[in-house]
């Protein structure tokens, strides 16, 4: 039976839902892909080789369609505010201002100025905030996963769950990334940490302690991201994790299943996949993916492929763990139209959106506390209840919180206080961990102009607070 789409199901309604299918943008409206085919755009090595790493190669791929003040404002922002380094698969740059056909000289400029997923994608200095490019509590490692480390690049926070970063590398860089401090490349800003361990150290040292760690029984393989390190590596390290009888759930955590799906429909990763699924299966052992989505523009044929190619690989799920940014989806309806379009187009389940951490230069894209709880009430029955997903805040020391959990909220300054049932592993001795109230802060141009001034003598007087 044939469905309309194009009729809107629910009218009256705040949001309208309609089923939208899904559309992979045509490549060769790019100059520098004019004469690529279907066979190469569908090659990982292919898109792997022509990922977009400066502006040298952005100016080779788009010509003249952006205008000079594009890519002099792209420029600055590399030089004084980039904390990632320009690193854009094929795919990614395909789904930027799709609908805008080329029409000469500077003609694209406009769309991409105002277009999503370029704004996070490959900001630039105009995007970042003038007054608060970061805010006074902004740090690098705004987690503090790295004074949560039990070994090397393994971040023990949780009672039951561990972070295993086996490598430090993407395939596409986001600009608001929380690991900004260690992924990727050094930024004229950013001189980035190193790994001191070997690899293969590194990753034996994860698994000798969650094989002396029987009260972990989950462990999320990140990064980085896991479609950068080689498969066989990746395999021997998800073969020894099946070993390790307390670990009863897997998640490989990758941003490669929507900005390069190629990876994840190569015949050998996809044989391997189902391999570890087998594997998974047979010991009761949940094995999940999750990636990064944050706009309905990213979610194509080419993503709704490697999904279902992941799922009939013998994969439980895969989930999304989008960020909350302020112009890509901090909207209802953006938000919304990228869940719909995940859940219906790609099979994919709405999972998290986390809101944006406090890194530097970040500003532009964080909202209040008030803000996110406005759209967690805003999204709520739209959705199968499985695939509602929930707006957390990761509160420095303390993890995930929904955030409609916060225990205090001082709106006018922006603070939020918020508890914890746990305690990490930098507090197993601390009495009163469970007790204290830990700080998150709103984006100080989001307060009333009292709170405004508050930080601005609180900076004055050089905090802290």
């Amino acid at each position: 039976m044939s469905v309309d789409t194009s009729i809107t199901l629910a009218t009256g309604q705040p949001y309208p839902y309609r089923r939208a299918a899904l559309v992979e943008p045509d490549w060769r409206r790019f100059p520098g892909w004019r004469d690529v085919t279907e066979a190469e755009w569908r090659s990982a090595q292919w898109q792997r080789v022509h990922c977009v790493k400066n502006v040298k190669q952005l100016r080779e791929l788009v010509g003249d369609l952006l205008d000079a003040s594009f890519f002099a404002d792209l420029e600055r922002d590399q030089a004084e505010r980039a904390t990632m380094s320009m690193l854009l698969p094929p795919q990614m740059v395909n789904t930027i201002a799709p609908d805008v056909a080329p029409a000469g000289p500077g003609s694209l400029t406009e769309a991409w100025l105002r277009d999503p997923v370029r704004h996070y994608m490959l900001p630039v200095f105009s995007d970042r905030r003038a007054d608060w490019p970061s805010h006074p509590h902004a740090s690098r490692d705004s987690l503090h996963e790295h004074d949560m480390w039990a070994t090397e690049g393994l971040t023990h926070r949780y009672p039951t769950k561990v972070l295993a970063e086996v490598v430090p590398t993407c395939p596409q860089y986001c600009g608001h990334c929380t690991r900004m401090d260690l992924v990727g490349n050094s930024t004229p800003t950013i001189t980035k940490l190193k790994f001191a361990a070997k690899p293969a150290d590194r990753l034996e040292d994860m698994l000798d302690y969650l094989r002396r760690t029987p009260s972990v029984r989950d462990v999320v393989v990140s990064g980085g991201d896991v479609a950068n390190l080689p498969w066989p590596r990746l395999e021997a390290f998800l073969a020894a994790l099946l070993e390790i009888e307390n670990v009863r759930d897997i998640r490989l955590a990758t941003k490669a299943l929507v900005g390069m799906p190629q990876h994840w429909l190569g015949d050998d990763v996809r044989a391997g996949v189902e391999r570890v699924a087998r594997t998974a299966r047979d010991r009761g052992v949940a094995l999940a993916m999750h990636t990064h989505a944050n706009h309905a523009a990213s979610v194509t044929p080419l993503v709704a492929e490697a999904t279902r190619a992941m799922l009939d690989a013998g994969l439980r799920d895969v989930r999304n763990q989008g960020v909350l940014l302020d112009g890509v989806n901090a909207d209802p309806h953006a938000l919304l139209d990228l869940c719909f379009r995940l859940l219906d187009g790609a099979g994919i389940t709405p999972y998290y959106f986390y809101m944006c951490d406090m890194i530097p230069f970040a500003e532009h894209w964080r909202v209040s506390v008030a803000d996110a709880q406005r759209l967690q009430s805003a999204i709520m029955g739209y959705l199968p209840g499985f695939a509602t997903p929930r707006i957390v805040c990761d509160v420095p020391f303390v993890g995930k919180r929904w955030v409609h959990q916060v225990a205090s909220y001082d709106e006018v300054r922006g603070i939020s206080g918020w508890t914890k049932n746990y305690r990490t592993t930098l507090e197993q001795d601390d009495p009163e961990a469970l007790e204290r109230h830990y700080s998150y802060y709103d984006p100080i141009h989001t307060l009333p102009v009292e709170g405004q001034e508050w930080w601005r003598a609180q900076v004055a007087a050089s905090l802290p607070v």
